[in-house]
């Protein structure tokens, strides 16, 4: 685990990046979560992708980069549970680091409900190519 010290000296290295980096978050539409719920998977999304990507060597770079530059988060908005793993096995296959989330079920949805992706942070380039035909949430 990171100790807060390890993530600022990884973001801190250099606050002169350009700024093409961000992360996008999926959610799915067809659990019509309510908006706190919704606030809270995204939140756990970006998060969770953030720590995978500070375990990776190259995901340490992604972070620094991406923080440097506004940490840009967009949220947009899948159809189901299909679809949002046909953006996971996209996002897998362009080597962009990807976090998923399951929602314990303490409250509005079932436990085990998969409810959002995190993808990124990366290049603005190589999500597009990922996400690009998606609309914001």
């Amino acid at each position: 685990m990171f100790a807060v010290g390890d993530v600022q000296s990884v973001i801190l290295m250099n606050e002169t990046e350009p700024s093409e980096y961000k992360q996008v978050i999926l959610v799915r539409i067809d659990l019509r979560l309510p908006p706190g719920k919704l606030a809270v998977q995204v939140a756990h999304a970006s998060v969770d992708a953030v720590l995978k990507a500070l375990k990776s060597g190259q995901g340490k770079e992604q972070v620094r980069a991406w923080h440097a530059s506004g940490s840009k988060k967009v949220v947009l908005r899948v159809a189901d549970k299909a679809e949002l793993f046909k953006y996971k096995t996209g996002a897998d296959s362009a080597g962009i680091i990807t976090a998923l989330i399951t929602d314990a079920g303490r409250t509005t949805v079932p436990p085990g409900t998969v409810t959002a992706l995190a993808i990124g942070p990366d290049s603005e380039e190589k999500i597009d190519e990922v996400t690009g035909e998606l609309r914001m949430r």
